[in-house]
């Protein structure tokens, strides 16, 4: 018994590892697709905006973890390696959603993620990041 638990204690640490660092990915790409520092839009600036943006895509990379998991059936190795590659499939695939949403529409998106005043397409992208999230989960299943 207490070998299971040091045994599900440890697996639980390994997804938690491979979790951050692809939030910590996700929170770079995004960082990366928008103008100016991401952190102090934030955290500073208070900008609901990026922080719409920032969290729609930190919830699918959790989306996409959790569902390897659930579906590896019990392999540690294989969850890890399932959520490691699918992990990247979900947030190039947020990545390319966002960018061709900001081809596709009126306007400059990037400029409206750092705009101080809430905007609405914010809502739309933040949604297209959780439904992109959803496919990659649903082909894990």
């Amino acid at each position: 018994m207490l070998a299971d638990l040091a045994a599900d204690a440890g697996a639980a640490l390994a997804y938690s590892a491979v979790g951050i660092v692809l939030m910590a990915v996700g929170f770079g790409i995004v960082d990366l697709l928008t103008p100016g520092d991401l952190r102090a839009q934030i955290w500073l600036e208070r900008n609901r905006n990026a922080a719409i943006l920032l969290a729609s895509n930190l919830f699918g990379v959790g989306i996409i973890v959790a569902t390897a998991i659930w579906t590896s059936e019990g392999k540690i190795l294989q969850a890890l390696l399932a959520s490691a590659i699918y992990g990247v499939i979900g947030l190039a695939a947020m990545a390319l959603a966002f960018v061709l949403l900001d081809a596709l529409t009126p306007g400059d998106f990037r400029a409206v993620v750092a705009d101080p005043e809430p905007h609405p397409a914010v809502w739309v992208t933040a949604s297209a990041h959780v439904a992109v999230a959803l496919v990659v989960a649903a082909g894990l299943t």
